[in-house]
């Protein structure tokens, strides 16, 4: 879990450099088809699953993208086994199930067998594996140029061995348990992402001895080598030069380094009556889930394998032979090597000037005017510092606080705490079903309570992934609320690399509906009626077709109309259904996909005012953003404007609850329309573009008009947060002007 959760946190993508002139025209990353599916032709769908392997497949691109620092080529590779191994996980594990279960459709996701998807699933996963051992040697030869290699035990001189004889004793040997297998040393359970040696060893009678030794996570996959250079050594081949120091007097016959994945879905039972002990229990048996995939560094020519994998039960179809490093994520252990030059130039987030005008008082700024923050090119210490502030100071008499993610050791938990303790009512809804995050959201939870924090774990069937802070104040004219609402979580690493945008308001409507939607998820009673905000599970979907069907009825009717939507993942299919009909009436539709989408643009009839594109760089594209032309041309000061947490999911619909907050404010609203979502849609450098058939291309004008939207905000202050130091005019102007260029 420990490594899984790492796993998560280094979920972030790298983008090309600022203004490179032209894009790697290799095959892999010039197209990228998704073969389509016949049956779901006629519902004008792309498969969820293989859009979702297609975006792991964009982001493999770009290891093998030549305008990238090398050591950011091999962290995109290194993220694109990790992403697959989520996938294997949960997606392929819950196809699996609906196979045993014996269902003939996944009626939710697709309209397609289990069967004919795990099949289509299964033949990209293995060239995607493929190709990943292409790009690999690769990138070394070529970071061997630059003083970063990974040798082989062949190329140790006398001096290398005898160090890495030294971490064998000193930082191996004594966490590993080596076991030879025989009847009284049956062969053991193998934990979920476990990666072991499977050796066949001959004593000195002759007689063939099979044994394992399971590579602990806890120690570090490569060992770095004396000189001048980073020359490093995998844990595999240090522990085999030195097997004489492990098992004395036995020979190696033949070896196989493997890998196992387990289902990682957990399943409760919602009629429980402790939702923590049935997690408790639930994460328990996540560990001894059924084998998903066997991973396996040989061919299959090695007769270990057959061992091995009868032991594990498992058929050949989940075994997949790479032939070559498994277990990529543990690259990114060396990405840190070698100079600065090969990763991306430091960058460090500025911090809204408009708090500094205030002297760092975060409720005075507030109160002045609502604050858009733009992660990760402002810093999230604003946000830390509003709660900070509000546990300190003495006039806060209340704070409530959502947590679906965040850090184990969390400056959030521990501002709450502090407040607690200080007397002040403090309630922290934390919704402990946040997938690979469970054990850590228990346990902040348990640390909450232990301070005398009010906490809630939400509903069963129902998870809380607003993104949500109230903070009450005694004030000279009676009690003020101040709010915060992010597009992403609080999780103050993670607010380093993805984009996210945090709100911040005393807007006594918006505020007043906060509170009511925390009374929702405390005390389960739904409200009847909201001022401004709009929220999931109850008003989400109602909301957007009614934005949705009013564009089509200006577009009808010969007004002005547009829907530009940011998002991660587009999967509904009434959601799409209504775009098409858009699209139809005549309503230019622009999305941003980072993820998985399942529209298919730009066919003939249905989809032809619709354009979808994928940004892939340097940060994580995470927020999310809504607009609606609302009678006038897109961009403009009249359009509607919402930020969220939500992406066009059936379950952020339907089965999450999600807040949709209207930007009113001027100049929050013009940051939105004229910065964010003008330069997502101009990008060239790192977006792709997908085509009607399901193909994914990058985008044609990459080298005639580049630009790169991460390159423009961490050049180019926001409109919110610059307070006094700005003279908002001239950036409006710039941003207008890039518009008009389109």
């Amino acid at each position: 879990m420990k490594k899984n959760k790492q796993k998560q946190d280094n979920h972030h993508l790298a983008e090309t450099d600022a203004m490179a002139a032209c894009v790697h025209q290799d095959a892999l990353t010039q197209t990228l088809a998704i073969p389509p599916l016949e049956i779901e032709e006629e519902f004008h769908l792309i498969n969820r699953e293989l859009s979702w392997l297609a975006f792991n497949e964009r982001v493999l691109a770009e290891a093998d993208n030549a305008h990238h620092p090398l050591l950011e080529r091999l962290r995109f590779l290194a993220i694109s086994a990790s992403n697959l191994d989520e996938f294997f996980m949960v997606r392929v594990a819950g196809l699996k199930h609906l196979v045993t279960r014996g269902n003939k459709l996944d009626y939710y996701n697709s309209f397609v067998s289990p069967q004919r998807q795990l099949k289509e699933i299964d033949a990209r996963i293995r060239h995607l594996l493929a190709q990943q051992q292409v790009i690999l040697p690769m990138l070394f030869d070529a970071l061997s140029d630059h003083g970063v290699s990974i040798v082989s035990p062949d190329q140790l001189n006398d001096a290398d061995k005898a160090h890495v004889k030294t971490f064998i004793f000193n930082e191996v040997i004594q966490i590993i348990t080596p076991q030879t297998l025989d009847p009284a040393h049956p062969f053991p359970f193998i934990a979920n992402e476990g990666l072991g040696m499977f050796l066949d060893l001959m004593e000195a009678k002759n007689k063939h001895k099979t044994a394992l030794i399971m590579l602990s996570p806890v120690i570090k996959r490569f060992c770095r080598l004396p000189g001048d250079v980073d020359r490093f050594i995998t844990l595999e081949d240090a522990i085999l030069l030195n097997l004489d120091e492990i098992f004395p007097q036995h020979k190696l016959m033949d070896h196989v380094l493997f890998r196992v994945l387990r289902d990682s879905e957990i399943e409760y039972d919602e009629e429980a009556e402790d939702l923590v002990t049935t997690f408790e229990n639930a994460l328990r048996a996540r560990r001894r889930g059924n084998v998903i995939a066997l991973q396996l560094s040989a061919d299959r020519t090695s007769r270990l394998i057959d061992v091995l994998a009868n032991e594990l039960k498992v058929s050949e179809d989940d075994r997949f032979y790479v032939g070559g490093m498994i277990d990529l994520f543990d690259l990114s252990q060396i990405c840190n090597a070698g100079n600065d030059k090969l990763r991306f130039p430091s960058y460090a987030a500025r911090f809204p000037e408009r708090i500094r005008d205030f002297g760092g008082d975060c409720f005075a700024a507030i109160r002045e005017k609502d604050i858009l923050v733009h992660h990760p090119y402002e810093s999230f210490d604003v946000v830390l510092q509003f709660l900070r502030q509000a546990a300190e100071d003495p006039k806060v008499v209340s704070i409530r606080q959502t947590l679906y993610r965040t850090q184990p050791d969390s400056p959030i938990v521990r501002a709450l705490i502090s407040a607690a303790e200080q007397g002040k009512s403090v309630t922290a809804m934390v919704e402990i079903k946040a997938r690979f995050d469970e054990e850590v959201n228990i346990r902040l939870a348990r640390d909450l309570e232990r301070a005398g924090v009010q906490v809630v774990y939400g509903f069963v069937d129902l998870k809380t992934h607003a993104k949500l802070s109230l903070v009450v104040r005694q004030e000279e004219n009676g009690l003020r609320s101040y709010a915060h609402c992010g597009t992403g979580n609080y999780h103050p690493s993670k607010a380093k690399i993805y984009t996210d945008l945090s709100f911040f308001t005393c807007d006594p409507d918006i505020c007043f509906d906060i509170v009511r939607i925390f009374n929702f998820m405390t005390s389960y009673v739904q409200p009847q009626k909201l001022n401004k905000v709009i929220f999931a599970p109850v008003t989400a979907r109602e909301q957007f077709v009614a934005a949705v069907e009013a564009e089509i009825k200006a577009a009808n009717e010969g007004k002005p109309s547009g829907i530009w939507i940011k998002v991660n993942s587009l999967v509904d299919r009434d959601a799409i259904e209504l775009l098409y009909k858009a699209s139809q009436a005549g309503v230019p539709v622009e999305l941003v996909v980072r993820g998985i989408c399942c529209l298919r643009p730009g066919v003939k009839g249905l989809s032809e005012q619709i354009k979808v594109r994928s940004l892939i760089g340097r940060f994580l594209e995470h927020a999310r953003i809504y607009v609606f032309a609302n009678g006038v041309t897109l961009p403009s000061p009249q359009a509607r404007v919402y930020i969220s947490s939500a992406d066009l999911m059936p379950r952020n619909l339907d089965r999450r609850v999600e807040v949709f907050m209207p930007i009113e404010n001027p100049t929050v609203h013009r940051q939105i329309l004229d910065q964010v979502m003008m330069a997502n849609i101009k990008d060239t450098m790192n977006s792709w573009l997908l085509q009607s058939d399901g193909r994914y291309i990058r985008h044609p004008d990459a080298t005639t008009k580049p630009f790169s939207a991460h390159h423009f905000f961490m050049t180019n202050p926001s409109l919110s947060g610059r307070g006094s130091a700005l003279v908002d005019s001239t950036l409006q102007d710039t941003a207008r002007h890039m518009w008009k260029d389109q």
